[in-house]
């Protein structure tokens, strides 16, 4: 269902929000998305912990069916436009993705990076718990301070940077991102810790939101699902393939180290993207 329900999200942002807001709005999807992960299995406990299992699964369908009526509402006001032409070919996407030069480095360094970031979620559970000895409430309050991150990010920073920055920005965000995961590993102290996934969940938010308006501002209306398809199974596949091999990097070389790398490795490919737009910059220029 996602993997439909997210591209048409996407393509429907710019109809609503128009072309000045589309940083604003993108925000807003992204700290609402924070939010449901939140306080959407804390609900769904207490829904079935009050009325069993079947209250809370029929409290489930029961968003979908909301969210449906809403598709539809969002739809009509947005006054999309009648399709008239060629459907197109599926991998429009990707080679819009592949043409533009910026969409090509954002999401490139994005997706090297999430090969690596991806397998934090494990390792942190057991560096909280072992390394740190913070306890479960310990790793709970760290991943809340990410998440609380995330969404000062998303709506906060992201629409400060200004359109022609997006995607030099989108890169200093996972340098950030991948510096506030690298650095506890480094200095084994709760406080900096605390400090590094706050920092590092602010970057994330915001990364996340010059991502998808910088597709937005690159991508013709009518590729615009299209482009967001595609960038989001780049997405997805690299976090399969980070959980995976996470997964046998704690067990053979331990969590910290699993960290170190999960943050750094990001970190330097982060600064070789920002290296390489700088070159494609100075070869733009006019030679006078």
């Amino acid at each position: 269902m996602n993997a439909v329900a997210h591209p048409a999200e996407f393509a429907l942002v710019p109809l609503l929000a128009g072309p000045r807001a589309l940083a604003r709005a993108n925000g807003h999807v992204e700290a609402s998305r924070y939010a449901g992960f939140m306080l959407g299995p804390a609900l769904g406990g207490l829904l079935a912990a009050g009325g069993g299992a079947q209250v809370a699964l029929l409290a489930d369908a029961g968003t979908f069916l909301a969210l449906a009526a809403a598709g539809v509402a969002l739809a009509r006001r947005a006054r999309v436009p009648a399709q008239r032409e060629a459907p197109g070919r599926a991998r429009d996407g990707i080679v819009l993705l592949a043409r533009d030069a910026d969409l090509r480095l954002a999401v490139g360094v994005v997706f090297v990076s999430l090969l690596f970031m991806t397998a934090t979620p494990a390792a942190m559970v057991v560096f909280a718990t072992e390394s740190l000895d913070v306890g479960e409430r310990g790793y709970g309050l760290l991943m809340a301070l990410w998440t609380a991150g995330m969404a000062t990010g998303a709506l906060g920073l992201a629409r400060r940077v200004p359109p022609g920055c997006l995607a030099a920005g989108a890169l200093v965000a996972v340098a950030i991102q991948g510096a506030g995961i690298a650095a506890p590993s480094l200095w084994v102290l709760a406080p900096v810790a605390a400090a590094g996934y706050l920092v590092g969940g602010l970057a994330h938010g915001t990364k996340n939101v010059l991502v998808r308006t910088l597709i937005h501002e690159r991508s013709p209306q009518h590729l615009c699902g299209r482009a967001y398809a595609a960038y989001n199974g780049l997405r997805n596949g690299a976090e399969i393939v980070a959980l995976t091999c996470g997964g046998v990097l704690i067990a053979t070389a331990g969590a910290r180290w699993t960290l170190l790398l999960a943050g750094g490795l990001p970190v330097l490919v982060a600064l070789a993207g920002l290296a390489a737009r700088r070159s494609i910059q100075a070869r733009r220029a006019p030679a006078w």
